[in-house]
């Protein structure tokens, strides 16, 4: 009976870290509401195969992500919760797959850790609050890696059909991406590498991949080929047009920031990459994953934060079976508690950050420090008198609070929204953002003039 009130205790948590407060806050960023109005598009026109944002075809990214929220639309539901709900139901979806696969192919008491710790983790849970396609990518990608597990480890093919479907949706969701990502699965898995070109895989990456890519080029002709894959795809690796250059060094910190509360555990060898499990091919293949696509993306010249996403599964199934096999993880856990102390100070900093790229204030030490010590002396006391699988309710409860917290205050620094409500303004500011441009464009449904050009009308979408 405590067993089952337990985990209906946890499902609650999630649902309500995952569904709860959706609409808290308005389109954030330049791409949120760019992807949302070409899937409202689609929804209105019927026009499933060309994407168009405001009017014209827009070949950034593949169809998958539109197709959500298009339907999404077609439900009736609203401009801030049809973008985001598929993304949430998707990340749930794939959390309770994650967990069973890895109940499959290790033990439940793995399964328990990695996926808890996947689902409070702030990479994990920002991505599946913004309708963009890191974690449409992330999911499918990640399927296809741990449906190749019983592949690697035992020659069994049963589950390669799936794992094809899944890399053919993670195409569908990102392009040419997941198929250079899973680079490690093929190669360490080369000497059965013949299994993958059997009917059944071919056959199942081909219908979930192939045909919009085949019609979209068939409608558009050679701008879809130049503007997807040459621009979009290989450009985006070497080229500093798009204007996201960073240093190699740029995922270092971005990844301790995605694992936040979790990255403490990377100090411990013998949970990150554990002795029992060295031998293990299966643990070899998602080792070579992170590893991989840590390198890969750190070699781009173009590099957003978003990119790492489809790594934290595969990272969070190794420090989940580490965890499980320590024989003392309170202490790891017992730092990962301590570092959600900083999240009031973050409630404080992170919103404005976005706009000014502030990072220290001065209620950032003060509240650190305070909570802090609060957190180290309650979290110890805790998880000394009781199971270290109260770590994972811990962070979810902070992280519950947190999004509470933070969304209106992300709403009003970051969000069009705001702006639009408050006055349905007819031109957009002219010192705007990009992103408060695109997001006043999405929620008057119309592409705004800049106010400095006052007899300007606004173009129709």
């Amino acid at each position: 009976m405590t067993r089952v009130l337990s985990r209906l205790l946890a499902a609650i948590l999630v649902a309500a870290l995952y569904l709860a407060n959706l609409t808290g806050m308005g389109m954030i960023g330049p791409d949120e509401p760019r992807y949302a109005d070409v899937g409202r598009a689609m929804a209105r026109s019927g026009d499933w195969i060309t994407p168009r944002l405001w009017g014209r075809p827009w070949f950034e990214k593949p169809a998958l992500l539109y197709w959500m929220t298009g339907a999404s639309f077609k439900l009736g539901l609203g401009p801030d919760l049809a973008p985001r709900l598929p993304v949430a139901v998707l990340s749930l979806l794939f959390l309770a797959f994650f967990w069973w696969r890895l109940k499959i192919e290790w033990d439940e008491h793995a399964a328990w850790f990695a996926t808890a710790m996947l689902a409070t983790s702030a990479g994990w849970l920002a991505y599946s609050h913004v309708a963009v396609t890191d974690l449409p990518l992330a999911a499918f990608f990640s399927a296809a890696v741990l449906l190749s597990l019983p592949w690697l480890a035992r020659a069994e093919t049963n589950a390669l059909p799936g794992a094809a479907a899944c890399l053919g949706l993670a195409a569908l969701a990102k392009g040419l991406v997941p198929l250079v990502l899973f680079f490690p699965i093929f190669a360490l898995g080369r000497k059965h590498l013949r299994d993958w070109l059997r009917p059944a895989p071919l056959l199942a990456f081909s219908i979930c991949a192939l045909p919009w890519y085949i019609l979209c080029a068939i409608r558009n002709g050679g701008e879809f080929v130049r503007v997807f894959f040459v621009q979009q795809q290989f450009n985006r690796f070497g080229s500093s047009a798009l204007q996201h250059v960073q240093p190699f060094w740029f995922y270092l910190p971005i990844l301790l920031l995605l694992l936040f509360p979790w990255f403490p555990l990377l100090a411990f060898p013998s949970i990150s990459f554990p002795n029992e499990s060295r031998r293990d091919p299966r643990v070899h293949a998602l080792a070579a994953v992170v590893l991989f696509g840590l390198l890969f993306f750190s070699a781009a010249v173009n590099k957003l934060p978003g990119y790492l996403i489809p790594l934290l599964p595969p990272a969070f199934a190794l420090l989940g079976l580490g965890l499980a096999r320590s024989a003392r993880p309170a202490l790891p856990l017992f730092l990962s508690v301590c570092l959600l102390a900083l999240l009031p100070a973050a409630s404080v900093v992170v919103p404005g950050a976005l706009v000014s790229h502030a990072v220290f204030t001065e209620a950032f030490t003060t509240t650190g420090a305070a909570t802090s010590l609060a957190a180290a002396v309650g979290g110890g006391f805790l998880l000394s008198r009781f199971a270290p699988r109260l770590a994972p309710l811990f962070a979810g409860l902070a992280l519950l609070w947190f999004q509470f917290a933070t969304f209106p205050q992300f709403d009003a620094a970051a969000s069009a929204r705001p702006i639009w409500l408050q006055g349905h303004p007819q031109c957009t500011p002219p010192t705007a953002t990009r992103a408060l441009h695109y997001g006043l464009y999405y929620y008057s449904g119309l592409m705004l003039p800049d106010c400095s050009f006052p007899n300007t009308q606004p173009g129709r979408m």
